[in-house]
């Protein structure tokens, strides 16, 4: 029980590590959370800071999902903690507990914890992402749009419901983190994803 408490706790605060923050930080760029949306995640640092800045925060967010859910894999630990695990790393970016709790909108920490579940779940929920940016150039919709199909492909490739359940709670969390942009899709003020950025 105290390594399945140390690993979930852990992976909350790799989770709380943010990318966005910290890399803009080293790099000599402003905080994200002072432009644009305000959003301290891959999507904001790419429109405000180009597109080498806006990678390395996608990879780091995308690669802190995969870390703790492959080590819960690989000590043998049961599925729910390393469902449990992906959860945790996946809500400390949402609410980090180093940047008083003001973190990301999940999308690419979300990718990570499924492509360390399963490489075939990161593939189809990167494949959903894909093709609903390109048809509709929306970022946000996109995203959300993979959340909400991510327990349906758990469904299909996991055993049991552990996982169904877990990524159906993600997918609330990452709704509501999304709310202003839900707002602005709305009222058609949302902005579009660009080649140019």
């Amino acid at each position: 029980m105290v390594i399945n408490v140390t690993i979930i706790v852990s992976a909350y605060l790799l989770g709380s590590l943010s990318a966005a923050i910290i890399v803009c930080k080293l790099m000599g760029l402003e905080d994200p959370r002072t432009l644009g949306s305000g959003n301290p995640g891959a999507s904001n640092v790419l429109r405000n800071h180009g597109k080498k800045a806006g990678i390395i925060v996608l990879l780091g967010d995308l690669t802190k999902g995969i870390i703790p859910v492959l080590l819960a894999r690989y000590a043998g630990a049961d599925d729910w903690v390393i469902a449990a695990s992906g959860f945790a790393v996946f809500f400390g970016h949402l609410f980090p507990l180093f940047f008083q709790f003001r973190g990301g909108k999940g999308v690419a920490t979300m990718l990570g914890v499924l492509i360390g579940t399963s490489w075939m779940l990161g593939l189809l929920f990167f494949v959903s992402w894909l093709l609903i940016a390109m048809l509709f150039r929306y970022s946000s919709l996109a995203g959300m749009a993979a959340a909400l199909l991510a327990p349906v492909y758990a469904y299909w490739l996991t055993p049991g419901l552990t996982y169904v359940m877990c990524y159906a709670v993600m997918a609330i969390f990452l709704f509501f983190r999304h709310r202003k942009n839900i707002k602005n899709l709305l009222t058609g003020t949302e902005p579009k994803l660009s080649a140019r950025s």
